[in-house]
Order: C-alpha cells, then structure tokens, then sequence
C-alpha cells in the first residue's frame, strides 16, 4: 500500500520551546537608526568622481553572495502504526549560526548594517539585520503524524555569507597625468547572516526542492533517495559559534616621538577644519582631542605624521601629539559608533593607533582620516568649538569629516 505524502506545513499543530529559535540582542529603535548613511539609494560605484566633502565618507558593497540552506536543530524519529498523532518531540542542536561582519558579531554601527542591507537586497530574501544567533538550545516541537514511517523533525534556516567591500573618495592620478578625485575600492572583509527560521517534519518519500531546507534535512535523515532508513540516528554534536577575536596589543614605549618602523615626515603639522577656524588640540597627555579655535593654539595643537609600513594597499600613518609625544588613539579598543579618541601612548603595534589618509588633488592640503583597526572614519557631532573627535563606520553624510592637514 503506497502512503500518501505527507505535506509539513499543513500537518504543523503547535510549536513548544521552538517558537522562536533565535536570540537577538539589538532593538527595533536601534535598526531604525542604522539605517540612514549606509543605505542611501544613491551610492556611489568604483570609479565614479567624488569631491573633498567626501574624502571622510565611507560606503559599504557586497562583492559576493551564497545562500544555504542550514538545519540548526534536528530529530530523526521513527512513528509506527500504532503511534500516530500529535507528539513532542526534542531536537538536538545540529549547528549555529551568528551573524557576523568581518571580525564584528555586534552589529551596532551604519557601515555594518549596511553590508547586510545590500546582502538581503542582493538575493531579494529578508535577513538578520542586527546581533543575533540561532539557538544553541535543545528545542521541542510537536507534530502531527497522520501516518507511520521515518521522519526527520528538523529547524532551519538559510544561511547567507559573502565578501564585502568598502568605498572610499581618494586622490588618482587619471591618463593624461591629472589628478582628479573619485570612489577608489578598499579591502573589505568576509560577512554572515541568516533569514527567518522554519521548522517541520520530513520523510524520504516527499518530493522537495533540491536547494530547500527540506532537501537539507533529507540528507540529514539519510535518505538514499528510494526508501525510507529503519533506524534512530543521534544528530551532531553542537558545534560552537566562530568566535572573532581582535589583535592583541603588544607593549607600550611610553613617551615617544614615534613607533618603531614609522618616520616622521619633515616639520609639524595642524590638523582642522576645511576653513581654518578650529584645530584638533589636546591639553593633558591622556585627554581626549578636540576642536579649539586659532591661530594662537598650545603645544597640543600641533602633530608629526608619522609614516609606516604599508597595509591593505595603503601607507599606515600614526599621529604624534606635540604635547609629551602621545598618540591619537582609539584606547578602548571600540567599533562603538561616535566612540571618541584620545591621546595614549604610541604602542609598537596596534592597529588603532594606525591611520590611513585620503587625499585631495594636488595643491590641496584636504584630507579624510580612516582607522586602520574598523575602518571607521574620524569626524565629529557638529562643528564647534570644543567638541571632541568621533569614529563614525561610515563617515558623516555632512562632509564634516574631512580636515585640512596644514604644515606650519
């Protein structure tokens, strides 16, 4: 006697535990923010001239994109005849996943957002958008079964990685030996996400979609694709969330005019704004820097850029404070959006202490400044006097990130 195949969703009574397999930490209120910069439906493309109002900005791509489908918890179960309808069932965790942008599992800034933005919009599939991971916890789901046989109760998801980049406004040098400004492609980095959570239960007889979640918890099953296995099968042990882990920082040298393997360049500079009204000064050895008026400005208004070796395609730079030789420093160590900087000892290596600068066209002392550890740009909330300097992921639509780096 041939069984009629059994169709998942509509033999779906009610879901325990499993209601919802997916921990996220991030509030609505909080996507609502992330998503103004990062998104904008006019993003500028590699090649495409940009001006120095932009040299502090920074725009997020996707350069690739794979979907798969990925069982999170799964049961493999056997119903004989005499054990038909609704029945709970445990499910063991099979695997995790956590939604990641480059070494960053918090998903809190514009740039950040904005990679998984581009990510949903490419393969036209809602997806995890903020700090979340599937369940590490057993979960219990029940069934109706109408009719003996093999089955594999499975949770799922689809899983979307890919490889991102990031734009950034930069001086070239076009044919004809002009420079011009225009959106140069910047090293990026490795994301993950994932789409909404589905759960059901599965024989080797139905006929599903090759790429589908059900396909994935057939393979599970063990299904050899002409008759159902006879037989209970554990599922994997869980397996641990891929943990990203930052660069440790290595030793402090104190008081320094600059970090081992870095030259400073000839003179001193001032580093302000595009109309020479306020500068980044610093008054005490740990404080952080800020916005203070000219001409007549302390010794903490002055800096040595210092160049090191290159990375990522660019040149590393470190900012040497005039006053008792400190860096500029990110010092908490924080991809935190509008996190500020300070001044701390120059480290012999730490990569938020590392600048990379974009420049204007010749002739022109406009710069952007970008930190090598995140990738954020520096910038500020408003420009006025006394007001401390940011990391912003994606820079500030405003232009208010880029400064002029003036030799005196």
């Amino acid at each position: 006697m041939r069984f009629r195949q059994v169709h998942p969703i509509l033999s779906r009574l009610t879901t325990g535990t499993a209601a919802l397999a997916l921990v996220a930490t991030s509030a609505l209120a909080g996507v609502t923010a992330l998503a103004s910069p990062a998104v904008a439906a006019a993003d500028p493309k590699a090649g495409e001239a940009c001006t120095s109002a932009d040299l502090g900005k920074r725009y997020p791509f996707t350069k690739s994109v794979k979907v798969e489908p990925t069982i999170t918890h799964f049961k493999g179960y056997f119903v004989t005849a005499g054990s038909t309808g609704s029945q709970a069932v445990k499910l063991s965790t099979q695997t995790q996943v956590t939604v990641a942008v480059g070494t960053s599992t918090t998903i809190k800034t514009n740039f950040d957002f904005g990679v998984l933005f581009k990510a949903e919009a490419s393969i036209n599939r809602t997806v995890q958008k903020t700090t979340a991971t599937t369940s590490a916890a057993e979960q219990t789901i029940t069934w109706n079964f109408t009719q003996p046989g093999y089955y594999g109760l499975y949770q799922g998801t689809r899983k979307v990685t890919g490889e991102y980049g990031s734009l950034n406004c930069d001086r070239v040098q076009r044919d004809d030996g002009t420079y011009a400004t225009q959106w140069t492609e910047r090293p990026g980095g490795q994301y993950t996400t994932f789409s909404t959570i589905e759960e059901g239960a599965i024989r080797c007889e139905d006929q599903v979609p090759a790429s589908s979640i059900m396909k994935k918890a057939q393979e599970i099953l063990g299904c050899d694709g002409t008759a159902a296995k006879k037989q209970d099968k554990k599922a994997p042990a869980p397996r641990a969330a891929r943990k990203h882990q930052k660069a440790s920082v290595n030793s402090e040298l104190g008081t320094s005019a600059a970090p081992p393997g870095f030259t400073c360049l000839p003179g001193t500079y001032r580093i302000g704004t595009p109309d020479r009204k306020l500068y980044w000064t610093t008054f005490g050895a740990g404080d952080y820097f800020r916005l203070r008026p000219g001409p007549r400005l302390p010794e903490g208004a002055t800096w040595s850029v210092c160049e090191g070796p290159q990375s990522n395609g660019r040149t590393e730079y470190a900012l040497v404070n005039g006053y008792k030789g400190r860096c500029a420093t990110m010092t908490d160590h924080s991809d935190t959006e509008g996190a500020m900087f300070r001044m701390d000892p120059c480290r012999t290596a730490d990569d938020y202490q590392r600048f990379y600068i974009y420049r204007d066209v010749p002739g022109s002392d406009l710069v952007g400044l970008q930190l090598k550890a995140n990738g954020h740009m520096v910038g500020q909330e408003r420009v006025v006097d006394d007001t401390a300097m940011r990391q912003y992921s994606a820079g500030n639509t405003d232009g208010t990130g880029t400064y002029v780096l003036q030799k005196i």
